[in-house]
């Protein structure tokens, strides 16, 4: 049977490949990078992240972004095993939310057993031949290749991923995360604020509750947070890694553990009701993550990665498109951050895997790309944006929903969050830029106090020869959609009149 499980993973195909794709959903990724002194780029190993995107009976959706590491073959065997244990009649509408959780608990479990069970042989020869090495330096010809046997099953069993599943049943939201992957849900209102809900904590060394999970299992949990690392891992929950699973007693750090201290189990988290969202759910990879964090600090990633969605779902005309220019959007900040030599620099000199997976909650595409509560166009704006970590410049896209003809009563808007009117070339629309920031028991929010963008210098910017001073905001992509816009209605508009 572990023969047969081996030449599954082996395969490329799978099963799943008949699955039907849900079509809500886009995937984004790019490979991982290391940057050399000129700042060109080169890939230093094949890319090791996973995802699915699955739409299965019984208005049941099932979506998964895994960070692969020491190979792909973990994350590989979970992305299609773990569909096995959940889209093969295991799930339907009847269930609570105690029912949906432990299925998804149960899953894991068995995907990460079966995984084992496909590595038993070369574990077990790995065992046996270890046991012939000589104990001396010279090693006989016996000896050599032994040991290049040994680091051929070394790469064959080594390796393991960590995962962020996010499960849509009867329009009911469930995040199962193991690792240090993210899930954002973000929540567009109707008076035009968006909220960011980031579900879930990342399972590694700076959070509290691990720590406390492992010296309950008299782990050093100091130790662990000063290492930052556990077995060269920053996760404290993985899937697959033989060494933490089953030799934790030969890791130092791990040594005094009562019972097996790095584990598979899922953090669940809903269910969240659907029914009134309107928005987008995010999976990403840690690789994108730690990009964007690395480039610009931690502070404002989560907000950062939602405006550049919101701006290309604006711009772009499939889903896919969107997911992929955000991703090569945060690829370019990377990079640029790097080869500037500033602050943030240092940080930046190699970033790994990156996957993104977008998935729209009654949230309409472009053409138009129109919010359901104002009826209105989302057009992008280019702001200048540092954080108070670095000194590197960059910007930042923000979306301004201007009116559509529709909701014009009598010369006045009655459904936008605009102040004024149709804008001019000289003249910057009036919008009121909200956000806010909702972790998992904590929030906070800001209504356009301009506290993300830099302040101009305590120096005035000189005025040109009209007496007019730079513009701070760059509306240049603002005023080429809104002109094009007009004038195609203009263009329509005058066909129908009178002649």
């Amino acid at each position: 049977m572990a023969a047969q499980r081996r030449n599954l993973m082996q395969t490329h195909q799978s099963w799943t490949d008949d699955l039907p794709l849900c079509q809500m959903c886009g995937i984004g990724a790019a490979p991982n990078c290391v940057y050399g002194p000129n700042g060109e780029g080169a890939q230093s190993h094949p890319n090791e992240d996973g995802h699915f995107r699955f739409r299965g009976e019984d208005d049941c959706f099932l979506y998964g972004v895994f960070n692969g590491y020491d190979g792909s073959r973990v994350a590989s065997f979970v992305s299609q095993c773990l569909t096995a244990e959940l889209l093969l009649g295991q799930l339907n509408s009847s269930h609570t939310d105690n029912d949906v959780r432990r299925i998804l608990t149960q899953a894991f479990d068995l995907v990460e057993k079966s995984y084992f069970d496909t590595i038993d042989d070369a574990l077990a020869e790995k065992a046996r031949l270890s046991n012939f090495l000589l104990p001396h330096n010279e090693l006989s010809p016996q000896s050599q290749r032994v040991q290049e046997r040994l680091k051929e099953l070394e790469q064959e069993v080594s390796g393991g991923a960590t995962a962020v599943v996010a499960l849509i049943l009867s329009n009911k939201l469930y995040i199962a995360n193991v690792g240090t992957n993210r899930a954002l849900l973000c929540k567009s209102s109707s008076d035009g604020q968006n909220q960011v809900l980031q579900i879930g904590r990342p399972h590694n060394t700076d959070n509290d509750d691990e720590l406390q999970r492992l010296a309950a299992l008299s782990v050093d949990s100091a130790r662990v947070r000063q290492a930052g690392q556990v077995a060269g891992q920053s996760s404290t929950r993985r899937l697959g890694d033989y060494r933490v699973k089953f030799n934790y007693t030969d890791i130092e750090l791990l040594s005094a553990a009562k019972s097996k201290p790095v584990i598979a189990e899922p953090e669940i988290h809903g269910s969240q009701a659907l029914d009134d969202v309107t928005g987008f759910l995010l999976l990403m990879s840690e690789g994108l993550i730690n990009a964007l964090e690395s480039a610009h600090g931690p502070e404002q990633a989560n907000q950062q990665i939602v405006a550049m969605v919101a701006a290309e779902l604006a711009q772009q005309s499939t889903l896919e498109a969107v997911a992929q220019s955000v991703v090569d959007r945060v690829k370019r900040l990377h990079h640029d951050v790097y080869v500037s030599g500033r602050q943030r620099a240092p940080y930046c000199s190699r970033h790994e895997d990156m996957t993104l997976l977008i998935r729209t909650l009654n949230y309409p595409l472009v053409d138009g790309a129109l919010t359901p509560t104002q009826g209105g166009r989302l057009y992008p704006v280019s702001v200048p944006y540092s954080n108070s970590q670095s000194t590197s410049k960059t910007s930042v896209t923000l979306s301004l929903v201007m009116p559509s003809q529709s909701t014009l009563t009598n010369g006045t808007n009655t459904a936008s969050t605009l102040e004024e009117g149709t804008p001019t070339p000289g003249q910057s629309p009036t919008a009121t830029l909200q956000s806010t920031n909702t972790q998992t028991q904590s929030s906070s929010s800001s209504s356009g106090d301009g506290s993300l963008f830099r302040q101009r210098g305590s120096q005035a910017a000189q005025p040109d020869e009209t007496g007019r001073v730079p513009p701070y905001v760059d509306f240049t992509q603002f005023y080429h959609l809104w002109g094009t816009d007009h004038s195609e209605a203009q263009s329509a508009q005058g066909g129908l009149g009178p002649q």
